[in-house]
């Protein structure tokens, strides 16, 4: 898989998937929007972790900035 998602894309996917875990862990959100909400999370840290996201390849998009060779 080519990387196809940049530092901020992955970071916020991340983020937004702590701040979902952590809200259903204090069960602020329940019921099957919880369930929704957290299969979403479980996503977003999975493309963040591997910096590939299938949608983007999809629709063609590249946020990935690859490192200058020297």
């Amino acid at each position: 898989m080519k990387k196809n998602m940049g530092g901020l894309d992955r970071w916020s996917r991340i983020v937004i998937a702590i701040i979902v875990a952590y809200l259903f862990y204090i069960q602020y959100i329940t019921g099957t929007a919880a369930i929704v909400l957290l299969v979403l999370a479980v996503v977003f840290a999975i493309t963040g972790f591997i910096n590939f996201c299938p949608l983007y390849k999809v629709f063609g998009i590249d946020t990935y900035n690859k490192p200058e060779k020297k």
